[in-house]
């Protein structure tokens, strides 16, 4: 399965709004090289992430044979250390989806390190790549859809427990960053899988 052509758009649109946000946010935003606080505990892609990361791993494979390599090693190592305990099927990645398999995600691998991340430097040898968590993690997002969508409903948004240290909540609100779901939803549903899985397993497609 490739990579939906509509994909680029959605990820222009998202880094042109953290680009937006992140003025906005100035110095309220603590994002920068090297900090690495979210890019430790496992989390769910989809499988559009999955298909990006795949399709970077790709382009690694041919320009950065190296690095590939290295990720592939991490990735390996990673799957070893904590696969015994996925919620899903280890061989296919696929992340489990009944209601036991989502309670025992909760609690699985969440202090392990992404494999994407070069703990050396903080860099994520994927940030071309990344998943949208990734991408739209650090300024404030509404964190409920069916909330009312106006700037002042502060407490429907959310963003990163090192970021907006001491902001009140009109300015948080004044930083919202606008995420693109249902342009997200309507390339899944251009899938023919809607597997969920994690980072790791995309790292080896």
């Amino acid at each position: 399965m490739s990579l939906p052509a509509g994909d680029k758009e959605l990820v222009q649109i998202v880094d042109a709004a953290l680009a937006d946000a992140s003025r906005r946010a100035g110095s309220w935003l603590a994002c920068r090289l090297g900090c690495t606080q979210c890019c430790f505990g496992a989390f769910v892609i989809t499988e559009l992430d999955a298909l990006r990361l795949a399709a970077g791993m790709e382009t690694l494979r041919r320009d950065n044979p190296s690095l590939a390599t290295d990720l592939e090693r991490r990735a390996s190592a990673w799957i070893e250390e904590y696969g015994s305990a996925f919620p899903g099927d280890v061989e296919t990645g696929s992340l489990g989806d009944s209601e036991a398999d989502r309670a025992r995600f909760e609690d699985y691998a969440n202090e392990a390190a992404c494999p994407a991340l070069d703990q050396a430097t903080g860099r994520c040898d994927v940030y071309e790549w990344r998943p949208m968590t990734c991408r739209v993690f650090g300024p404030p997002i509404r964190m409920d859809a069916s909330a009312d969508t106006s700037s002042s409903n502060s407490h429907a948004l959310g963003h990163c427990e090192l970021c907006f240290v001491g902001a009140t909540p009109s300015e948080v609100a004044a930083c919202e960053m606008p995420v693109p779901h249902e342009h997200e939803h309507e390339l899944l549903d251009l899938l023919t899988s809607s597997q969920e899985t994690v980072v790791a397993f995309a790292l080896l497609r």
